[in-house]
């Protein structure tokens, strides 16, 4: 790799990180030494790159730092393209539409042998199981995630029992053969994970969450990873 693209992919690392990392980590994926990443650090914090370094912590960029986007390489355009095939059938069509939309503005731009790459990419993803027959408008939800709003919700479970209830709603996770929902819920002071499909109303609520939706998330995961420390443990219902 030249050094002038490794500069440039030091920055996109550290763009994609959610908190410091550390020079071995970066050295490591770079495949080169960890005196050779000082030296790179050093050419871009000189260069008037925002990045912030503590030895024994790592190296964050600085927020608010912009450059001219990057070249799309063969294998980030494959990775598109199957990310795009692999929405196809799994989600409402709103969503897989927008993923073909997003593909076709790729397109426009990159020059012509990265656009073969990316339109003839042999990558697929086989959808085996039909879509998911919902009777609520999957965009509301993504849209009460985006707005951190509660939500009213008219819900069936697996015995058929039906409630009302108020969620928090954290993050959607994209299954074959279900779309399943997870968010405090109220009711059971608890996370709870709710399949779309089982949904029969779902309003958004002029109130915002009572926390930020990243520190549900936070908190969903630490329920999670101890809920699935235990023996016999299964995904917690409804």
């Amino acid at each position: 790799m030249r050094r002038a693209d490794r500069l440039l992919q030091i920055i996109q690392i550290l763009r994609r990180a959610n908190g410091p990392v550390a020079a071995s980590r970066m050295a490591e994926e770079l495949e080169v030494s960890q005196r050779t990443l000082y030296r790179d650090m050093a050419s871009l914090e000189s260069s008037g790159v925002p990045i912030c370094g503590e030895a024994g912590i790592g190296y964050v960029l600085e927020e608010g730092y912009d450059m001219p986007p990057l070249m799309f390489n063969a294998s980030e355009l494959e990775a598109l393209m199957l990310g795009a095939r692999m929405l196809d059938g799994r989600v409402d069509d709103s969503l897989s539409r927008a993923a073909k939309d997003a593909v076709a503005k790729i397109a426009a731009v990159v020059p012509k042998d990265l656009r073969d790459v990316l339109i003839d990419t042999p990558l697929f993803a086989p959808q085996f199981v039909a879509p998911q027959q919902l009777a609520i408008d999957p965009d509301l939800v993504r849209r009460s995630l985006r707005l951190e709003r509660q939500v009213a919700i008219t819900y069936e479970d697996l015995k058929g029992a039906v409630t009302e209830r108020t969620i928090w709603p954290v993050l959607i996770s994209f299954f074959d053969g279900a779309t399943v929902l997870a968010a405090w819920c109220t009711l059971r002071q608890d996370f709870r994970s709710f399949r779309l499909d089982r949904l029969a109303r779902y309003e958004v609520l002029d109130q915002r969450l009572p926390k930020p939706r990243k520190t549900l998330l936070v908190e969903w995961k630490r329920s999670s990873a101890a809920a699935y420390s235990r023996p016999n443990t299964e995904m917690r219902g409804v």
